[in-house]
């Protein structure tokens, strides 16, 4: 009776879906253009080519799409280049969370720090200090989330040259889940 109890958990793990990552997700999570200069100046970075990024992932992706020279019909390409572009919006909301986590942990270094915690007695002449060494990674993030941002807005740029529509997130239709959820029950009948 266990078997069948987990497979049921884990059949219906299965066909549950996550929530579509869009663009507007990897914006709200990324720094912006002044939030990426202020952490450059602050850290003595250089702040990633924004327009540069976009432009050549645009010109990449039209390139891709010229390759398959007409053995696409629209509807694949449509459906191929959809994907692409997901892995790149995927990217920049993934990159964007890690940023977010790290500035989230920078902030609690620095304020133990400043409270005698971590770095009670400093660090070595010549060392950072752990919450330093926190702080410049997040500031590392930033940048990295910044360029992926980038790069996710020039996918989506072609995205619209290829196909003539906006970008939008794939989701499963919810009648497909339905359908699935009552094939999985019915399969499940059959035992094994």
């Amino acid at each position: 009776m266990a078997t069948t109890r987990s497979k049921s958990k884990t059949q219906a793990s299965k066909t549950q879906t996550r929530p579509a990552l869009t663009f507007e997700m990897a914006v709200q999570l990324c720094p912006h253009q002044g939030v990426a200069e202020n952490v450059a100046q602050a850290f003595g970075l250089i702040v990633p080519e924004y327009e540069t990024i976009r432009a050549e992932h645009a010109t990449a992706l039209n390139q891709m799409a010229g390759a398959f020279e007409g053995s696409l019909n629209d509807k694949a390409t449509e459906m191929h280049f959809q994907r692409i572009v997901g892995a790149f919006v995927s990217s920049a909301v993934g990159a964007g969370r890690f940023y977010s986590e790290k500035v989230g942990e920078a902030r609690a270094a620095t304020a133990r720090a400043a409270d005698g915690g971590d770095d009670e007695h400093g660090a070595p002449i010549g060392l950072e200090s752990k919450a330093q060494r926190i702080r410049e990674f997040a500031a590392d993030m930033a940048m990295q989330a910044y360029a992926l941002l980038a790069a996710a807005h020039g996918a989506i740029d072609a995205y619209k040259d290829l196909t003539g529509e906006e970008w939008k997130a794939y989701e499963a239709k919810p009648d497909a889940q339905v359908e699935q959820k009552a094939a999985a029950s019915q399969m499940g009948a059959f035992g094994g």
